[in-house]
């Protein structure tokens, strides 16, 4: 075959049609070749089929392999989207169970915040709150250097709010092993949270001031930790007032005068009198930041405080401002706040050299049984005795006190005999804030305002000690500042201290020497608050 192959059609023809053996020779050579080659065909035929029955079993093979795994993985999905409904089952289960371990480990909280108040109340505890301020630029721009190597831990946040009542802070020093301190209160609000939210956990002791208890709610710290913010909200540059355009951003002073009106304005009319006082401490002396000159001027006038035979602290010739509503409240504060000493420190631009006391004095006018006078009746006397005590001299008028002024008219006189008056006060406390004179860069004027400012604080911790381990002798006169205050800390007042502090590691010693001050605050047991006597008044036929 391969032969022929080779050929061309006439050689062939030839071959058949030449004569002899040879010819025959030839044709039986080609038979034979075609033979081969056919035999060759059929054996590489047999070869193709076995190898195509091969690879048709090989892919029979191969495709029952594929189609058992692909099963395999179907039915692992399957168990998977199974295990996954019960996991999400499991899930939601879980999820109701904490939701349900949540509302009432909330009302458990309640329940116990409400016993402990009630256990604060019968020991007559001072409630103390902890505000951490977040972390503000002058941090960092403070005008004392730190070395390079402290650089780093410098710039650490070491304050935290663990949770709602527990301050973790981090003591991280140098040369020595890294300690974490807790400190618990009743309170702790991190960096986040407004002062809507501060004035929330504030707004409840309000109600026992109508309800005829003192209350006194003052803010601790050390300077640029917030007290102010907190207490009065934000200031503007030019002055000491404090703006009040933002009412989200509102201090606890605006807000809790809102809060007292507003509960005022449920009551009958005319049966609540509300007048507001404001003095700072300023180097040991007593300034009266409401008295006004013959003009009219508003200016500060230096006071002195006394005990009276009742043991209570006075302060003789204090100005005292009668207020219809807030807004006229935040007038009178702003004009004192004018007069308030300001001056900047390395670590505070607008440091307060002065402690601040907002009073605000109500008094509930209550009859005698069956008398037969109106709430209306007391009101239109009270303002005939203004206008007659208008007549008198400023210092006469001065030297009495608004009730006693009334009381000498003739025109309630014969009223006053069948009228209580029962006087309830809020104080409202900014102190300033304790300093280290190295960091503070303070020289001269500042330097002097310093070293009265702390020490008027040591005397309030040491006041604080006194009462704690219920010594003999409080030394209540070692400053004006306690002086002042014997009433709202040693006293029958609700006492709640706002401790501020700066989360900063600079600032970790003063914020440790504030959070042990809160401490020891919330161990001193003064007996149960008394609450004043405060009957029912009868309406007026």
């Amino acid at each position: 075959w391969q032969g022929l192959s080779a050929r061309n059609t006439n050689e062939i023809l030839q071959l058949y049609s030449s004569p002899g053996q040879q010819q025959t020779l030839q044709r039986n050579a080609i038979v034979t070749q075609l033979h081969r080659a056919i035999q060759r065909l059929k054996q590489d035929l047999r070869s193709l089929h076995s190898f195509a029955l091969e690879l048709s079993k090989d892919f029979q093979h191969q495709c029952k392999t594929y189609l058992y795994q692909v099963l395999t993985v179907v039915q692992r999905i399957q168990l998977q989207n199974e295990a996954m409904q019960m996991f999400q089952l499991k899930a939601f289960d879980l999820q109701q169970s904490l939701q349900e371990v949540t509302e009432r480990y909330e009302k458990e909280k309640h329940k116990r915040r409400a016993l402990h108040n009630s256990l604060v109340e019968l020991r007559g505890n001072i409630r103390v709150h902890c505000r951490i301020r977040p972390l503000l630029p002058f941090d960092t721009a403070a005008g004392h250097t730190v070395p390079q190597e402290r650089q780093r831990n410098f710039s650490e946040k070491v304050a935290y709010a663990a949770d709602d009542e527990t301050i973790l802070v981090k003591c991280n020093r140098p040369g020595h092993a890294s300690i974490n301190k807790t400190f618990q209160f009743e309170r702790v609000y991190n960096a986040s949270e407004s002062q809507d939210t501060v004035f929330a956990d504030v707004a409840p002791l309000l109600t026992s001031l109508l309800d005829g208890y003192n209350v006194c709610i003052m803010a601790y710290g050390q300077t640029g930790s917030g007290k102010t913010y907190t207490m009065l909200g934000p200031q503007l540059e030019k002055n000491s007032v404090f703006s009040t355009e933002d009412e989200s951003e509102l201090g606890i002073i605006p807000r809790a005068t809102q809060e007292v009106f507003r509960l005022i304005s449920e009551k009958p009319p005319g049966s609540y009198l509300v007048e507001v006082s404001v003095v700072e401490v300023y180097n040991n002396e007593i300034f009266d930041l409401l008295a006004k000159d013959s003009c009219g001027r508003v200016y500060g006038v230096r006071r002195d405080v006394v005990t009276t035979r009742e043991g209570k602290s006075d302060v003789p010739l204090l100005t005292y401002e009668t207020v219809e509503n807030a807004s006229e409240f935040l007038q009178l504060v702003n004009k004192g706040l004018q007069l308030r000493v300001r001056n900047p420190t390395l670590v505070h631009a607008h440091s307060s050299r002065s402690h601040l006391v907002v009073t605000l004095t109500i008094t509930t006018i209550v009859s005698g049984d069956n008398f037969g006078i109106s709430w209306e009746d007391e009101l239109t006397s009270q303002k005939l005795n203004r206008e007659v005590s208008c007549t008198l001299p400023q210092k006469i008028r001065e030297n009495k006190s608004t009730f006693s002024s009334r009381a000498s008219s003739p025109a309630s006189s014969e009223t006053t005999e069948k009228l209580k008056q029962i006087k309830t006060k809020l104080q409202l406390v900014d102190l300033a804030g304790s300093e280290c004179v190295g960091m503070s860069g303070v020289t001269g004027t500042a330097l002097r305002e310093t070293s009265f400012i702390n020490r008027s604080l040591s005397a309030l911790a040491d006041v604080l000690a006194a009462i704690a381990e219920q010594r003999p002798h409080i030394p209540y006169r070692n400053s004006k500042l306690t002086h002042l205050l014997q009433d709202a800390v040693g006293g029958d007042a609700k006492l709640l201290v706002m401790l501020c502090i700066s989360p900063h590691q600079k600032y970790l010693a003063e914020s440790v020497q504030s959070l042990g001050f809160g401490t020891r605050a919330r161990q001193v047991q003064r007996g149960q608050v008394k609450k004043k006597n405060l009957p029912v008044p009868s309406k007026a036929k």
